[in-house]
């Protein structure tokens, strides 16, 4: 099997997966914190991962996305567990791949704090100390590597600053990294276009710029270290236009004309998306989303000509999204 750096050269688009925590959800897995069920539902997750394997995925993210020590001591666990809980995500996702027969590649998924950081609130008062923020991201990103990773994805970051912390950490374990940012609709005043920007004001460009300035990796320029870079999910309610993969050919474009604008080596481009525009049913309580597998497969083309190589999903895409995917990336 190439490794994951071989197979980015490799001019064929890869497949990731789509969404987890829904997917226990519809299994009837419910917990305050998804990873906890790498400890008590692990054959729900490796099935979950085998669905999407099934369904045509090349990459699988691990059960990891809120494994984090502050976010387990938020469902009542010990920091300290999390090592075997991130252990458990990884050896879950690779059962799974021995099962599905055929290479996929295990991504390592870290996201974001539980709120805010020092780095962006600029204080302790209402921000996690950088301190903290750094030892929790460095247990998980160490309990990754150990069981064997092919690679970390750092995603649904609305922090650039946070992200560049994270790249710091992941950089000294030798493994590439890809760094997916959520970004929401804003306008430019000034000339009236459509410009992207995180939660905290990041836009695609000035994420390069925190990447590349050193502050949070002791003077380093951060992109060598940065091998794929992208978006995930996507926070609008409202605007259709600007929601599912609508938002993800924008993302990327406006991620491909900042790069270029800045001179970077060529990095290759990731979007995952989610199905659309949630919606919550009163009668059921359940939340279902606007984008069918059709409706998102459908734009599969128009991202790839932006300049996509690694395309999925997030929230609310099932395996029949990835298998519509599948079938849209085989037939380019």
């Amino acid at each position: 099997m190439k490794s994951f750096l071989e197979r980015l050269e490799d001019p064929r688009p890869i497949l990731y997966d789509g969404g987890f925590g829904s997917q226990l959800f519809a299994r009837g897995v419910e917990l305050t914190n998804s990873t906890l069920a790498n400890e008590s539902h692990p054959d729900d997750v490796a099935a979950v991962h085998l669905s999407y394997i099934e369904a045509g995925a090349e990459v699988i993210g691990t059960n990891t996305f809120v494994a984090s020590p502050l976010h387990l001591e938020m469902a009542g666990k010990e920091g300290a567990e999390a090592d075997r809980i991130v252990r458990l995500a990884v050896r879950h996702a690779k059962e799974a791949a021995e099962k599905g027969g055929r290479e996929v590649y295990v991504a390592g998924s870290i996201g974001p704090s539980p709120g805010a950081i020092e780095a962006d609130a600029g204080d302790t008062d209402f921000g996690i100390a950088n301190e903290k923020v750094r030892d929790a991201h460095t247990r998980v990103i160490e309990a990754l590597a150990a069981e064997g990773v092919d690679f970390f994805c750092i995603e649904t970051m609305f922090s650039a600053r946070e992200a560049a912390m994270i790249v710091d950490i992941v950089r000294k374990t030798g493994l590439p990294a890809a760094v997916n940012l959520t970004y929401k609709y804003t306008k430019n005043r000034r000339t009236g276009g459509v410009l992207y920007r995180t939660d905290w004001g990041d836009t695609p460009e000035s994420v390069l710029d925190v990447l590349s300035g050193g502050e949070y990796s002791g003077g380093d320029d951060l992109l060598p270290y940065v091998h794929v870079l992208g978006l995930n999910c996507g926070a609008e309610s409202l605007r259709p236009e600007h929601t599912g993969m609508p938002y993800a050919i924008t993302g990327i474009q406006q991620t491909r004309e900042a790069l270029e604008a800045k001179g970077v080596a060529q990095k290759r481009l990731m979007a995952y998306p989610n199905a659309g525009i949630p919606k919550l049913d009163r009668q059921t309580h359940q939340t279902t989303y606007s984008q069918v597998p059709e409706e998102m497969a459908a734009y599969i083309g128009d991202l790839l000509k932006e300049g996509a190589h690694l395309v999925g999903g997030c929230c609310g895409t099932t395996p029949d999204h990835i298998r519509a995917f599948r079938q849209a990336i085989d037939s380019q």
